[in-house]
């Protein structure tokens, strides 16, 4: 008999795709309430921090350079109060294979791949992530199919998005593209199952594993060469991913840095919508991806996601699209590194907040990305332009996502917003009780405590509220 594909039959499989495709049965972890065993799920990956810098070492991947950002520094101090501006620095993953940080995510997964017999791998991205993954899988003989969702109804991608799939396809993979809306996962999940081929998800316990390096060079690197830890992590905020396999990997080298996420405030624009897919300037690191997976992480491809970002993080910051570009621009002409938007995202934040710091403290960008043909500030200009959106100089407080880009008159403007973690933590207790329509049990409440970043009394306040 064959299979039921309507998006209905599909969907109601999902469970049994997942699992197959996973290499991994997410339902041991969990207790049958809200609660279920995060570390355990992650012990299981299998991966001690010497497995995965073996693993990276042999294929491209880990032990980038720390680069002191002095001339950038310079201009934080003179627009901060006296005596302030810390020290600028930035963790440059651009030099991984691939160009991204992502290379970590993708050397464990792809290598998991290889390890259980699959013969292929396939990663939904429209990102870094589908080249890191592509680039992995040729090194390790591995076909590789990447969903890439792309383009609006009326057929129009935005460059960068375009510029990262013919990477991929440089890289050997099979790139599928698609318009906005539910069909990414479906045609995804489609692929699974008639290849049989691994889900290389961005959030399975394997990718997250391979992130954990990251943190633990910065702890490594920064006592090496100064004798004392970072006093902030400055991580560019999506998925989660990023932040919580760098907080992770700091806490296993014995760091404590603040823990600071940066997203491009895209306040009032939906990422599903297809009318406002092309009004955004940024496909990743923004707020319509880093606020919903913080509040709520079990929305991704797996049915536990590993990236938990609110568990890690001690401050979530916001910048705008204006700020970004031009800090890309200040990096360029001030320090001679051209990077892309991603990485610039935290950079742009931590501008900010270094000027909020003393001169002897340390602040690091804990990655950046290769730049490309879509990339460079001129074509996602133009291509804001063509759609619409008004490009003025002034003070990027006034700036509407979705109207207008305002770059700063003067570098002095660059603001970091911060974001209402309290309101977040809150978002997330509720949507756990009404996810799981249970009355929540100890176990539970200590779940809670750990996913929030607070303690016990804390979440049994806000459930008491929330009940009453």
């Amino acid at each position: 008999m064959s299979k039921d594909m309507s998006y209905a039959g599909v969907m109601a499989r999902r469970p049994e795709i997942m699992k197959q495709a996973a290499g991994l049965d997410f339902s041991v972890f969990e207790s049958g309430s809200i609660a279920f065993d995060y570390e355990r799920m992650m012990r299981e990956a299998g991966f001690t921090i010497e497995e995965i810098q073996k693993i990276q070492s042999e294929h491209g991947v880990g032990n980038t350079p720390i680069i002191e950002l002095r001339n950038l520094t310079e201009l934080a101090r003179k627009c901060a109060p006296e005596g302030k501006g810390a020290r600028i620095f930035i963790k440059d993953e651009a030099s991984n294979a691939s160009g991204s940080f992502k290379a970590r995510r993708a050397s464990t997964a792809v290598y998991q791949a290889k390890k259980l017999g699959y013969k292929g791998v396939v990663s939904a991205t429209s990102g870094n992530y589908g080249a890191a993954v592509a680039s992995q899988a040729a090194m390790y003989g591995l076909k590789c199919i990447v969903v890439q969702e792309c383009y609006d109804s009326r057929g129009i991608g935005q460059p960068e998005i375009i510029e990262k799939a013919r990477k991929c396809e440089a890289l050997g993979a099979e790139v599928i593209q698609l318009s906005v809306g539910p069909e990414l996962f479906y045609t995804f999940l489609t692929i699974l199952e008639q290849t049989g081929y691994f889900n290389a998800s961005l959030y399975t316990p394997y990718a997250i594993a391979g992130v954990e390096t990251l943190g633990y060079e910065i702890a490594t690197q920064f006592r090496e060469k100064f004798g004392k830890d970072p006093d902030a992590v400055v991580v560019t905020n999506a998925g989660g991913g990023n932040l919580t396999g760098t907080a992770r990997g700091l806490k296993k080298a014995g760091a404590s840095p603040a823990i600071i996420a940066a997203s491009v405030g895209l306040s009032g624009l939906h990422m599903a919508s297809d009318t406002q897919f092309n009004k955004k300037s940024f496909t990743t690191g923004h707020t319509g991806f880093g606020m919903p997976f913080a509040m709520w992480p079990d929305r991704t491809d797996v049915p536990r996601s590993a990236a938990r970002a609110l568990r890690y993080m001690d401050r979530y910051v916001t910048i705008n699209q204006g700020e970004v570009f031009y800090i890309t621009e200040a990096l360029a002409s001030l320090e001679g590194l051209e990077k892309g938007p991603a990485g610039n995202t935290a950079l742009t934040a931590a501008f900010s907040l270094a000027q909020e710091m003393d001169k002897d403290e340390m602040i690091v960008v804990q990655e950046t990305e290769y730049t490309g043909a879509g990339k460079h500030i001129q074509p996602q200009l133009s291509f804001a332009r063509d759609n619409g959106i008004e490009l003025l100089f002034g003070d990027p407080k006034d700036e509407i996502p979705g109207k207008n880009i305002i770059f700063p008159s003067h570098p002095s403007l660059i603001k970091a917003q911060d974001a209402d973690l309290d309101h977040m933590r809150k978002s997330l207790i509720k949507s756990a009780l009404n996810n799981s329509k249970v009355t929540p049990n100890d176990a539970d409440i200590v779940f809670l405590a750990e996913e929030t970043n607070t303690n016990i009394d804390y979440v049994k306040s806000v459930v008491k509220e929330l009940l009453s």
